[in-house]
């Protein structure tokens, strides 16, 4: 039976997530130089119009038609035809099916554009365009299917992920890391001291980020419920207590904490939480939040000095590595009693099942997104000509002015 208050919970939810993306895109933006604000904030919003086109089109149909293989769907539900605005999507909610679908197409939305913050300042904005419709068909809807679809094959082994640690966080930060690498690093990194243009944008979109991160948790228990309102806390206190770890991180390293590194703990520990907020208890959320951060700092600070890849924004770091950690705290920490579609308790309580699934969940992932980014980006390379790269004069002068003939700030003078 459909509930009125439920739709609106979740159409108001769905709104939140869409606002995430104009979020990501400050925070983004604040983090580059001044030469390429334009390019980076654009590569962020315009996943909105090939996400929500592409997903009306035949998306939805392909992540959540009828199963075929647990893998992918199929196209009976091209342009939405045949999507009930009366009948749920399985049975037990009380939403319809098409209020189900414009809460999952802000998903695809914004998941691709995570991956635009590891290649900034180096790729052709045309290559990029491309290189996200593929990405999202290659990777986002099959990842989307296996994970949330009915029959889907991740969760019918008995993994669990609530609000997209999977879908989102490792699928696009896996493969920001693949692309940077197949990019090669920018053409200066050994030798310019880049530095963050604007920490008011970056603290911006960090809290726009928080903001509708609420509706991105709380809404995926689609219903306005206890469960809503034990994911809406948990999110709050993960994301609390990760800002508190990343500012005592700075401390330790730096001697004084940071606006830009607050802001980041904040963001990682939305991340970290992500897949388990309907699944762990509140307690577990503090601990997993307190963890999140010093990993990724450490992720961020050191490793990817010592391997040496360009990630110019830490979209690895960051979501790659705060999917993986946060999907194997929600296989420790999982409780049943918390959500009755969960699959058992996790280990910290005594069960091992579940753990072991979240690890084998968590390589399927790791696997698709590598060997989805591979085949996208030869695919980009062919229909761009061989070029995906700018030129390295592109990159001197800044991408704002040869890729839009924009300019963020055209009364400025001064030097980047």
């Amino acid at each position: 039976m459909m509930d009125s208050g439920n739709i609106a919970f979740v159409i108001i939810c769905a709104a939140l997530v869409f606002f995430m993306t104009p979020g990501l895109s400050f925070f983004y933006g604040g983090l580059v130089c001044r030469k390429n604000v334009v390019n980076t904030m654009f590569a962020s919003v315009v996943t909105i119009g090939i996400g929500i086109v592409m997903w009306v089109l035949f998306g939805y149909s392909l992540a959540f038609g009828p199963d075929h293989g647990g893998v992918i769907g199929d196209f009976s539900w091209i342009g939405l035809e045949g999507v009930s605005k009366t009948e749920a999507y399985v049975e037990g909610q009380t939403i319809p099916n098409m209020v189900f679908c414009l809460f999952q197409m802000m998903f695809a939305v914004i998941t691709p554009a995570l991956i635009t913050g590891a290649i900034a300042g180096r790729m052709r904005f045309r290559s990029l365009f491309f290189f996200l419709v593929f990405w999202t068909v290659l990777v986002y809807y099959p990842m989307a299917h296996m994970v949330w679809a009915d029959g889907g094959f991740l969760a019918e082994i008995g993994s669990v992920d609530f609000a997209g640690g999977n879908v989102v966080h490792i699928s696009s930060g896996v493969s920001a890391l693949v692309l940077c690498i197949l990019l090669g690093k920018r053409y200066d990194l050994s030798r310019a001291n880049y530095k963050i243009h604007n920490i008011p944008f970056v603290a911006l979109g960090a809290f726009i980020l928080m903001f509708g991160w609420f509706g991105f948790n709380a809404g995926s228990a689609l219903a306005a419920d206890g469960l809503a309102a034990h994911a809406f806390l948990t999110t709050a206190v993960s994301a609390a207590s990760a800002m508190l770890s990343w500012m005592f991180c700075d401390v330790i390293a730096n001697k004084k904490p940071t606006f830009v590194g607050a802001s980041t703990g904040l963001v990682v520990g939305l991340v970290g939480i992500t897949p388990g907020a309907g699944f762990v208890p509140i307690w577990a959320a503090i601990i997993i939040g307190l963890t999140t951060s010093p990993i990724c700092y450490f992720m961020i600070s050191f490793v990817k000095k010592k391997l040496g890849y360009d990630d110019t924004l830490d979209a690895f770091g960051c979501h790659g590595i705060g999917g993986i950690y946060g999907g194997i705290c929600t296989g420790l920490f999982c409780k049943e009693s918390i959500n009755d579609i969960g699959q058992g308790n996790g280990l910290f309580f005594g069960d091992t099942k579940l753990f072991l699934m979240q690890l084998a969940s968590i390589g399927v992932t790791i696997v698709v997104a590598i060997v989805g980014t591979l085949v996208c980006y030869f695919l980009t390379k062919f229909v761009s000509g061989g070029r995906i790269r700018v030129e390295e004069h592109a990159e001197r002068i800044g991408m704002d002015r040869l890729e839009h003939t924009e300019s963020a700030y055209p009364s400025f003078n001064g030097l980047d």
